[in-house]
């Protein structure tokens, strides 16, 4: 989960790999400045704001489902907080048959600007003591609680000032831990901050967003006179299919040259404020939000999450609701592809946006559950076969002259 609305809902993410999927290598963690530095590797990014639970099992202590939700700021929700965490960890292991034997916990949070990190660790000891009684409660022991903060961490269970002083000790430096090592080895990647990744789907600020805040107005004020004259759903849906296509083109033909925010920026020059907010508002459509979703094809998926990231960041002041369609979009892409740390991030936001959206629903439980999202990948390229007989389910309208279309691969596994 992300520390958004959603948050509140705690997701759990299954420990199973796909048959065939080769086992990662064996690492012994024996410390919790050991357990510290391999926590990003275990979610894919960096924490931020975050309480993480691990499910450990077996004598050699295996670990299983990850849990991640934002911190609750107000200290009374923390009692809540810590019942529906445990609960959820616990009985999504149940529901695999696979009962954890214990927990591991991580509270992150970063001090404020002139403040103390010994002071973060302080103000979050009693949320870590309520979900260690919350666990208790049902049978299953929380192992290790670890506060990491300013580059620092503690642990909530050792009291012995010896290994564990008051003063915290440091992380070690970025890549230079076993777990990152073995991280390497297994081909593993951290995909920056949870900020960092939230940031490139936020909306933007500023001159550009008051811009596209009037252009979303003018095209909302649009669509009233084509509904009164008659317009039907089906043409209105239609101009906007073409219209995506014609910017899919635009991006495939025009690769950034960098990631990060500055291929962010390259993307947002490359469109226009009109265009952009007549595709987000025709992306309200369930029908046409659908047919987007089958551009997740090898050869059309980078353009077309280039276009949904885009567009979710051009959802600003009263239209953030309108988010939640080209997030959705760019969580489906991204979990199609075998990127679940970024789905979970995109379809958080989306349940931030608009936390009714029963599309995000669907696939953020699916993606937490584990399964494969190869079943739907299956049913939207049927229905796009229904739709253009004629054409390849896995054809590319957008790609450059000569460049072959790819077979996609399988991986693990709708409607508001």
């Amino acid at each position: 989960m992300t520390n958004d609305h959603a948050s509140r809902t705690p997701s759990h993410e299954p420990s199973a790999r796909p048959p065939g999927d080769p086992a990662p290598p064996r690492v012994t963690l024996r410390s919790p400045g050991e357990l510290a530095d391999a926590l990003p590797y275990m979610l894919g990014f960096h924490p931020t704001d975050s309480l993480v639970m691990v499910a450990v099992h077996g004598e050699g202590g295996r670990f299983g489902g990850r849990l991640r939700l934002g911190i609750p700021p107000v200290p009374a929700e923390w009692e809540d907080t810590a019942r529906q965490v445990a609960e959820c960890l616990v009985h999504g292991s149940e529901r695999r048959g696979c009962r954890p034997d214990g927990i591991i916990l991580f509270l992150c949070q970063d001090p404020e600007p002139g403040g103390s990190a010994q002071r973060v660790m302080t103000r979050l000891r009693p949320l870590a003591q309520r979900i260690r009684l919350a666990c208790g409660a049902l049978e299953v022991p929380v192992l290790e609680a670890v506060c990491i903060s300013g580059g620092r961490y503690w642990s909530y269970c050792c009291p012995d000032a010896r290994c564990c002083p008051a003063e915290g000790l440091p992380l070690a430096a970025p890549g230079t831990s076993v777990a990152a090592a073995a991280a390497t080895f297994a081909g593993l990647r951290i995909r920056g901050s949870l900020r960092e990744l939230e940031a490139g789907l936020s909306p933007l600020r500023g001159p550009l967003a008051r811009e596209m805040e009037q252009a979303l107005d003018r095209a909302a004020a649009a669509l009233v006179p084509k509904i009164l004259d008659g317009a039907t759903r089906e043409q209105v849906g239609a101009e906007t299919v073409t219209l995506a296509r014609t910017l899919l083109r635009r991006l495939a033909l025009a690769p950034p040259a960098e990631g990060g925010p500055c291929a962010d920026d390259w993307d947002d020059a490359l469109l226009g404020h009109d265009e952009a907010a007549s595709v987000i508002l025709g992306l309200q459509d369930r029908e046409t939000r659908d047919i987007a979703a089958e551009w997740m094809e090898d050869d059309e998926s980078a353009a077309a999450l280039r276009l949904w990231r885009a567009l979710a960041r051009r959802c600003v002041g009263a239209y953030g609701e309108h988010a939640a369609a080209p997030l959705t979009l760019a969580g489906w892409i991204s979990w199609s592809a075998g990127d679940e740390p970024t789905a979970r991030v995109a379809l958080g936001l989306a349940l931030r946006a608009d936390a009714g959206y029963r599309f995000a629903q669907l696939l953020h439980h699916a993606c937490n559950e584990g399964i494969d999202p190869e079943g739907l990948r299956a049913c939207l390229r049927a229905e796009r076969r229904r739709r253009n007989p004629r054409r390849p389910a896995a054809a590319d309208t957008t790609r450059p002259p000569g460049r072959r279309t790819h077979t996609p691969r399988r991986r693990k596994g709708t409607d508001r």
